[in-house]
Formats: C-alpha cells, structure tokens, sequence
C-alpha cells in the first residue's frame, strides 16, 4: 500500500491568542478556553466554513485555525470576526475578572504543506506567528475600551486580495496600515477592530496642530466672552450615533462620530 504524501496547498490561516491569560489560574483558563473554542466553532459555521474541515491546533492560550481549501477569504474577515466579537462580548457581560475574554486575531495565507497525519507547516505560519505577537495590535487592544473583545490583524498580501475589493461587510476606513517589526519579520500589515469604528488615519496630525484651549469667562448672552473660543476641527462626516476617542502613545487616534468632532490637546505637543 502506498504511504499518504505530504501536499503544498494555498490555505488561509487565522490565529487567535487570549490576551492576559497567564496568572488566571488552571480552571479560569479551561473556562475560558472552552467558551473561546465554542465561538469559534458558531463562528465558524455562521461565516459558511466548515468547522470540522479546519485543520486546528492547540496554541495552549489561543488556536490556529488552517481553512479548508478553497474557501474564501473575505469570509474569514467577516462575517466570522464580527461574530466571534460579539459572542465574546456576550460572554463578558456576565463574566468575572478571570473568565473574562478578550482576543488578538491574525489573518494570512500562503502555500503550506499539509503532512499525511494532518500536520500543517510552512513560512506562513511563522509569519501569522508574527503578526499575532505584534505590538500594534497589542498596543491597540490595551488602549481600546472593555467592550471591544477582539483585534485583527490582517497581512498585506490577504488584504489587498479581500479588503479593497467592495465585498460585502468588509469597510477599507475601519483598517489602518501598521509596521509590523517582531524578530525577523518586518512588514506592513492591516489593523481592524472589531466594534469600535474606523482608525481616523489623520486625527493624530490634525489634533497636534490644534491651539491649546483657553478659559472663557461668563458672559451675557449675545455678548463676547473674555477670552476667543478655540478654533474647531474640520467637519468629517459620519453616520455612526456614538462618539469614541481613543488616544494612544504614538498619536494614534481611533474614532466613531456623529456630528463634528472637536479635539483639544492639552499640556506639551
């Protein structure tokens, strides 16, 4: 009989990693790792993949998923991350501190060969390795409010092969080009999240040029305050009814607005 062969296929790859699981505790982790596993599956099956033709490895604090051949890409941006967002965020409605759950996701796709036992290998698993660990995504994440439950992080090759194309539910403003600098890997790559709007690409470089705001005394109305009010930002339009600013450390800005935004930066530039 003649042995089964190793196969080079061109898969999509996710991989998804529990943000602060260490120091949880055995059984707040199995929990965890239960319920992450569980919308994974719905998620899966909800987008139209099929969950038992996934290739799926063990990461210990996460999974690495390899889609069957053929399936197409943008499914796997959404609906699939959408839907696992929003069943992690129904978990953590009712969660406590150690079972809560949030997630860094990594998409990308390449030629792997798919061993005879069912193994996967190949450059770009080292690659979604990479973006995985990748501090933008970290960084994003932690300054992000409690109710975004998952990042992604896309690579530019499965970007520009799903996200610019006009695909249903796939919004080029709510991503934002990154540099991806871990170990030997230095790319761009693609940051999402998921629930919390579009990156303002050019909020940070506006904000920075902005006067800092005087004091305006009580005034009569009609009548001229003591001081100028500051000057506005420019109008952006939006159809969004919430209103989230989210600064980070290097000047990233993230925002969802309804109306005109006016943002003011205090102390040093």
């Amino acid at each position: 009989m003649r042995p089964r062969e190793d196969v080079w296929e061109y898969r999509a790859v996710l991989a998804v990693d529990i943000v602060g699981s260490g120091g949880r505790g055995n059984v707040a982790l199995q929990q965890i790792r239960s319920v992450l596993a569980t919308a994974l599956r719905e998620s899966f099956e909800v987008s139209g993949i099929d969950w038992e033709a996934c290739l799926r490895d063990d990461l210990g604090d996460g999974f690495r998923v390899t889609a069957p051949a053929g399936v197409r890409k943008p499914r796997l941006i959404h609906p699939l991350i959408p839907e696992l967002a929003a069943r992690l965020r129904a978990h953590n409605r009712t969660a406590g501190e150690k079972t809560s759950i949030r997630v860094r996701t990594a998409l990308h796709a390449g030629d792997v060969c798919i061993g005879w036992d069912g193994g996967v290998t190949g450059r770009p698993l080292e690659v979604l390795a990479r973006l995985l660990d990748a501090a933008p995504a970290r960084a994003a994440l932690a300054e992000a409010p409690d109710s975004v439950a998952a990042s992604l992080l896309v690579s530019q090759h499965y970007y520009e092969e799903t996200v610019p194309h006009g695909y249903p539910g796939l919004d080029p403003e709510t991503f934002r080009e990154v540099a991806v600098a871990e170990k030997e890997f230095t790319a761009p790559a693609w940051l999402h999240l998921s629930g919390y709007g579009s990156p303002a690409h050019e909020s940070a470089r506006a904000s920075a040029q902005l006067p800092e705001p005087r004091e305006s005394g009580p005034r009569e109305p009609g009548q001229p305050g003591r001081h100028a009010a500051p000057a506005p930002t420019a109008e952006v339009p939006g159809s969004l009814s919430e209103m989230i600013n989210k600064a980070s450390g290097h000047g990233t800005v993230y925002a969802t607005q309804n109306g005109i935004q006016h943002i003011h930066i205090t102390g040093k530039p």
